[in-house]
């Protein structure tokens, strides 16, 4: 089930409803084929079915949510065509983003980066798998914040979304009790200028995991 949130009384009612499922989906905060219904969503965000309607349509088109010829809305179950082809994905996006960041890294952001990380070790302690793929994310999102291309990052964040209930899945099954080393590696080479040894940290991170969902 979805947790109510609080809702920005400033956004249009869909569009506050689009990003709360949006962050949801992306975070891994619901598992692979999570069905969903308009109205059991718009009875948790006190709305009618409409502005819920046009979230889930928003979302089809994203790719965070299926929707089939009968109506049934359910989050994605990836294949592993789709997971290796998102995959490549990341290889290819993320380490231009963090190229592109690199000139613009100052110390305090990778004091934060390292305080991320540290959260993200907690949550792998905690085996609280939502908790990890979020700071996973924050961290990567900060970086690839400071490359200022807008237009990579959004089509990168569209594949975390695709992406998010998969990860979930992963991560609970991976039970990691630490963040991943190549977490420390980037931040070595962005502390360092290397940017050969940044964009192999950051392909390395970003496709090791989905290796171990592909059968």
């Amino acid at each position: 089930m979805i947790a109510p949130r609080t809702l920005d009384p400033g956004l249009a009612s869909h569009d506050r409803v689009y990003r709360t499922l949006r962050q949801q989906i992306m975070h891994g905060e619901l598992p692979p084929g999570q069905a969903l219904t308009i109205r059991g969503l718009a009875e948790q965000f006190g709305l009618s079915m409409t502005p819920v309607r046009e979230a889930l349509r928003r979302l089809a088109a994203e790719g965070a949510v299926t929707l089939s010829a009968s109506g049934r809305v359910a989050t994605p179950e990836l294949t592993n065509d789709r997971i290796e082809e998102l995959a490549a994905l990341r290889a290819l996006l993320e380490p231009e983003l963090a190229s592109r960041a690199l000139p613009r890294v100052h110390m305090a952001l990778v004091e934060r980066m390292q305080a991320i990380n540290a959260a993200n070790q907690e949550a792998a302690l905690r085996r609280d798998a939502v908790g990890y793929l979020r700071t996973n994310l924050e961290f990567h999102r900060l970086l690839y914040l400071r490359a200022q291309s807008p237009a990579i990052l959004a089509v990168a964040e569209t594949v975390w979304l695709q992406l998010g209930p998969t990860m979930r899945a992963l991560y609970a099954r991976l039970v990691r009790r630490e963040p991943p080393q190549h977490h420390r590696m980037i931040i070595a080479a962005l502390k360092a200028g290397d940017e050969p040894g940044l964009r192999l940290a950051v392909r390395t991170d970003v496709t090791q995991g989905l290796r171990h969902l592909v059968t």
